[in-house]
């Protein structure tokens, strides 16, 4: 039974829903997201503190908009609306919401009109928000006053201090909202009156106590990729039933070069967790599922599918076996869907899974974690910082790194080129402060000159990103004099590639991952 404070996030399929509770999170105060089809008496069964309406991407007056009771509102509890939640806050409320003359997309200047709103304590008259939409609410419903505006949105934030109802037209989740994060803090510390119990200590000896009572005298086989998400879970996992975990460490074929021997070196025989430990060479068999396959979400449940036929043989050659575990975390899920949610890619521990799984149970110790929390249980729980630092690496491996067909010429062409990326950007010190930096092959081939021949091979995209929760992230500006560097040496000693590029992209519009 939860004992945290709870800001309950009522999700209306906005790609920005988790991120609002990770900010939640940063206040040390517990979110969890739900779907707006939640009922109210559930919502008052879970007692939260305070409510938050995320955005989403349909218009709040066409038919079957989602929508919600109007009675939320009467609960006594702090509500902030975010976009599309603004604006059904004031649709709800007698307000009026329509289509804007001029959309707003991007970074824009927000007038604060009212200082003494306790939503805006210490935030700028003056200041920089993230605004994504084409609706916008152009009366605000009896009771409300406005509380800030732009050039284009004569509501840009509204508030009814007395029913404790508060809207923003921008997202103040996001990173581009200069002051968003003082924005969410007094909305979740002083509006709600949380007191910030929600810490990863606590968690970690917690949710190994819920482990053990769940598993009890039974034996658990966890998917350990050596990533940080795997490494937590089975750790967690080690101090909760001890011998009665067994790690599987599936090398695919899709790893970084050297990353099997890499893996087994730290958690095998003498590694740094106590455990039984079983690395199972599978290469030939995922390459033999994936051959012809190009489309990225079948590549995805491929894999996906494998990896559990692959655990249930080991677990049948074990002895009776109930429950698998996974390093599943919070980003995972939002990004395999959640309710109505957009699918942005589903990831092989979640979305990817089969219908039939044989075991009795799956256990997910991480799920409602991002990867920053995560590597702060690492480190209660005494992994080293090599290990709790380490480059995030998808499930699905370098089958989601190569666009189109997987096969083994491309996963070794890959492999040579992340290793020779990687490798020059930690001689230059130019990987501090990344979140995530590798290389991927693309699907296009171009004519090229090496020597005095004409060749015709792939390009490959190097990829780097500055990101704190995942579920944003922002292109890299990496010293041109690094990547000339890489290119050179990629190009000269990395058989069937003649180009090299360099993906500024951001998240959003692109993932972090190619596929």
């Amino acid at each position: 039974m939860r004992k945290n404070e709870l800001i309950l996030v009522l999700d209306f399929g906005g790609q920005y829903n988790q991120l609002i509770a990770r900010r939640v999170r940063e206040c040390s105060v517990y979110a969890e997201v739900h779907p707006c089809t939640i009922s109210i008496d559930k919502i008052r069964e879970l007692s939260p503190k305070g409510i938050i309406l995320t955005g989403g991407p349909e218009s709040v007056y066409k038919e079957n908009a989602l929508t919600y009771d109007r009675e939320l509102f009467n609960l006594g509890v702090p509500i902030l609306g975010i976009c599309y939640g603004s604006q059904l806050m004031a649709h709800l409320l007698g307000g009026r919401v329509e289509k804007a003359d001029t959309s707003e997309y991007g970074h824009t200047e927000v007038t604060v009109e009212d200082k003494s709103s306790k939503l805006f304590a210490e935030v700028s008259k003056n200041t920089v928000c993230w605004m994504s939409h084409t609706d916008r609410i152009t009366q605000a419903p009896e009771g409300f006053s406005v509380t800030a505006s732009t050039a284009n949105c004569p509501v840009a934030a509204m508030e009814n201090a007395a029913r404790k109802l508060y809207a923003t037209q921008f997202h103040p989740e996001v990173a581009h909202t200069a002051e968003g994060a003082k924005m969410i803090r007094n909305f979740v510390r002083n509006i709600c009156a949380t007191k910030g119990d929600w810490q990863m200590g606590a968690f970690a000896k917690e949710e190994a106590e819920r482990l053990k009572a769940k598993i009890g005298d039974g034996k658990a086989l966890c998917a350990l990729s050596g990533g940080v998400d795997s490494s937590v879970a089975a750790t967690l996992l080690s101090k909760a039933i001890g011998k009665r975990l067994t790690c599987v460490f599936v090398d695919h074929g899709l790893l970084r070069k050297n990353e099997g021997d890499e893996v087994e070196a730290v958690f095998g025989k003498n590694g740094i967790v106590d455990v039984n430990f079983i690395r199972i060479n599978a290469k030939d068999r995922f390459y033999a599922k994936l051959k012809g396959v190009t489309e990225p979400e079948k590549k995805r449940k491929i894999i996906g599918e494998e990896f559990i036929r692959v655990f249930e043989e080991e677990a049948k050659k074990i002895g009776k076996v109930d429950f698998l575990a996974q390093g599943t975390i919070y980003p995972d899920v939002i990004e395999s869907g959640l309710n109505k949610s957009a699918v942005i890619k589903s990831h092989h521990n979640v979305g990817g899974l089969p219908d039939f799984v044989d075991f009795k149970e799956i256990v997910e110790p991480l799920r409602l974690l991002f990867k920053d929390e995560v590597r702060a249980v690492g480190r209660e729980l005494g992994l080293s910082d090599a290990l709790v630092n380490r480059q995030p690496f998808p499930g699905p491996g370098l089958g989601i790194r190569i666009i189109g067909e997987v096969t083994e010429e491309k996963v070794k062409i890959v492999q040579d080129a992340d290793a020779i990326y990687r490798e020059e950007l930690e001689k230059a010190g130019a990987h501090k402060n990344l979140g995530q930096y590798f290389a991927a092959l693309t699907n296009m081939r171009s004519v090229g000159v090496m020597g005095d021949g004409r060749t015709y091979d792939y390009a490959v995209a190097l990829r780097a990103v500055e990101t704190g929760d995942f579920m944003t992230a922002k292109s890299a500006y990496l010293p041109w004099e690094v990547l000339a560097k890489v290119t050179t040496r990629i190009v000269n000693e990395v058989k069937g590639v003649n180009r090299v590029f360099y993906d500024c992209t951001g998240k959003p519009p692109g993932t972090i991952e190619f596929e």
